[in-house]
């Protein structure tokens, strides 16, 4: 696809189609380099800015400082949800952030942070490093000027808080509810009011009644946020985001101006940052469930008919993206890798899960 045709019917718009196009691959002198990363995420937010500071130390101190990361939040050049643009025209170096933010650029970024019944971390993590997802990032990165990694996982997100139980699929209908990406879009189908509204701003929209429920992450972010101070109706599993990928997004001339050694660098500081912040909010999340409990919050799981509305809404949605010849290419190969992966998961991990709890509750 000629990336200068697709930027002038995208919704990045002619302005900066015709940045990213004339953009030039700047001239560095040699030596240490500062390089300017727009966030999406507040400073100190659990798991995802814990994960952009990871990064970005570590892209630090393995090149032993020759390439310093200056981490931006939201604000401070940029707001949370331009940090796409600012990157693709030149604004700044690098972004973090979750990619199904900018499915309005192109759907296909959805499949790089997370789609409605889509793979656990795991499972997109072998389709990202092994079934060709990490070429289709790529493929999309060419389009806008980007040049883009993996780095971070926060694992399955939880389905939300309400002020109230959800009993039906009927429940949604004008619900003013937080949910980005294609879940989102699922949502409204079923006539829920869904808004993209920055992390950094959930707080105040819960409590002041802006939005009646909300999804974010999951049991240690959503403390650190403090909703359970303002709703105590937590689903603790959603349809939407069963292991949600962040992504690390270069300037593709910026990019392509580092040394092949720094190059390098960055690839695998990506792929650990992935490793350790999936890790890292895992351990947290049990015992963070287990403080919300204490404080009065009532953990549920939607029932079988809203899961079944959950799943006729989102594939109606998946479905209508399919005309776009690259969406329908990535959304096949990564359904045929989450198959082949499922295959021994369910049979393996899955099983050995369901009898080891059988096994200690009978102890």
């Amino acid at each position: 696809m000629d990336r200068r045709s697709f930027l002038k019917k995208s919704a990045i718009g002619g302005a900066t189609a015709a940045a990213a196009s004339t953009l030039a691959a700047p001239m560095y002198a040699q030596g240490n380099r500062t390089l300017t990363m727009v966030t999406s995420w507040p400073h100190g937010f659990a798991v995802l800015d814990d994960a952009a500071v990871y990064f970005a130390e570590a892209v630090t101190a393995m090149t032993d400082g020759q390439l310093t990361i200056d981490k931006k939040a939201p604000g401070e050049l940029v707001g949370a949800l331009e940090v796409f643009d600012a990157v693709s025209s030149g604004q700044a170096d690098i972004y973090h952030s979750a990619d199904y933010y900018y499915i309005g650029q192109h759907p296909g970024y959805a499949y790089f942070t997370a789609v409605p019944f889509g793979g656990t971390a795991q499972e997109l993590t072998n389709w990202y490093q092994h079934d060709g997802g990490k070429e289709f990032h790529d493929e999309l990165g060419e389009i806008f000027g980007l040049k883009s990694f993996l780095a971070g996982n926060s694992g399955s997100q939880s389905g939300g808080w309400f002020r109230s139980e959800i009993k039906s699929a009927e429940d949604f209908n004008g619900l003013k509810y937080r949910m980005p990406g294609i879940g989102g879009q699922a949502l409204g189908r079923l006539g829920a009011s869904v808004q993209n509204i920055p992390g950094g701003e959930l707080y105040q929209a819960l409590s002041s009644g802006a939005l009646d429920g909300l999804e974010w992450v999951g049991p240690w972010a959503d403390e650190r946020a403090g909703f359970q101070e303002v709703a105590k109706v937590y689903y603790t599993a959603g349809f939407h985001e069963p292991g949600s990928g962040l992504t690390a997004a270069f300037n593709r001339d910026v990019f392509e101006s580092l040394t092949p050694s720094q190059q390098a660098i960055v690839e695998n500081a990506a792929m650990a940052t992935t490793h350790h912040n999936l890790s890292l909010t895992l351990a947290n999340n049990g015992a963070a469930l287990s403080r919300l409990q204490a404080q009065g919050v009532q953990t549920l799981q939607f029932p079988d008919d809203v899961w079944d509305a959950f799943g006729r809404a989102s594939a109606e949605v998946m479905d209508e993206y399919m005309d776009d010849e690259l969406f329908a290419r990535i959304r096949g190969s990564f359904e045929a890798s989450m198959a082949s992966s499922s295959a021994w998961i369910s049979k393996s991990d899955g099983y050995y899960v369901n009898q080891r709890d059988r096994v200690l509750a009978n102890r």
